[in-house]
């Protein structure tokens, strides 16, 4: 039995900011696949959409599938279209989600605040990639700090994605996900303000909280992040040799 892991990754940033996941999944025999998705990394010259990125997601997990179980990782707004992507009525062949930097209802106010203070900095003086990088330099270990960013910075498509995702029903579809989910959020990120209706909204889930860490957490705390990753990937091959195959006991 093969297990693979799909990774998925954030608003602006690319496949690259999965390095330290890749390496250390293959380290360990276990494929790994991170995407692009439209409008980021190497698709920069695309238009983001919602199908498209959905799409994006499906093609991954599906030739991931055809080497056995999958586990489907991915982080803030990668999160939150994941798990449209698991919601959906037909569910995916997808044993087990990890979903970073993502428990936030993205509507109304709390989205409008976001897109008009993403706004505001990018009206800043070269687009605030100074005051972006200077904290980057400061927040992230040296061994992600150089891969966050090797994709380049999805700049032009940051306001468009976020407004896609006022199209998304989370907890609808949340409640639809039938298998492991395990939230792992910074201590300090501004997206954790739902984690407990989350947890309470998804069947199977756990909540991870990694201390004195932000809305990077994969970043930040690789080695914690790749911990996780290692949790899903057990427990699917535990489940996959138990009672019912992708039946999850709670």
């Amino acid at each position: 039995m093969t297990i693979s892991v799909v990774l998925v990754h954030g608003i602006r940033t690319s496949a690259s900011m999965w390095r330290a996941q890749v390496e250390h999944l293959r380290e360990r025999g276990i494929p790994a696949e991170a995407v692009d998705l439209p409008g980021h990394g190497t698709r920069m010259s695309e238009t983001f959409t919602l199908d498209g990125a959905l799409d994006t997601i499906d093609a991954a997990v599906h030739r991931a599938a055809a080497r056995g179980p999958v586990v489907l990782a991915s982080h803030s707004l990668g999160g939150l279209i994941s798990i449209a992507y698991m919601g959906r009525e037909t569910p995916p062949p997808v044993d087990a989600f990890v979903a970073a930097s993502c428990t936030a209802v993205p509507r109304g106010l709390a989205l409008g605040t976001y897109r008009t203070l993403a706004r505001g900095v990018d009206a800043l003086p070269g687009r605030g990639m100074w005051f972006s990088e200077r904290l980057l330099d400061r927040t992230l270990p040296s061994e992600t700090r150089a891969d966050f960013g090797a994709g380049g910075y999805a700049l032009d498509m940051q306001d468009t994605a976020l407004g896609t995702l006022a199209e998304l029903d989370v907890l609808t579809s949340l409640r639809r996900i039938q298998v492991p989910i395990w939230f792992v959020n910074g201590q300090y990120d501004q997206l954790r303000v739902r984690e407990r209706l989350f947890t309470r909204v998804a069947r199977h889930a756990e909540l991870i909280v990694v201390p004195q860490t932000s809305h990077l957490v994969t970043a930040m705390r690789p080695r914690v992040f790749n911990a996780v990753l290692d949790l899903a990937v057990a427990t699917v091959g535990a489940l996959r040799e138990g009672p019912g195959e992708n039946e999850f006991v709670a």
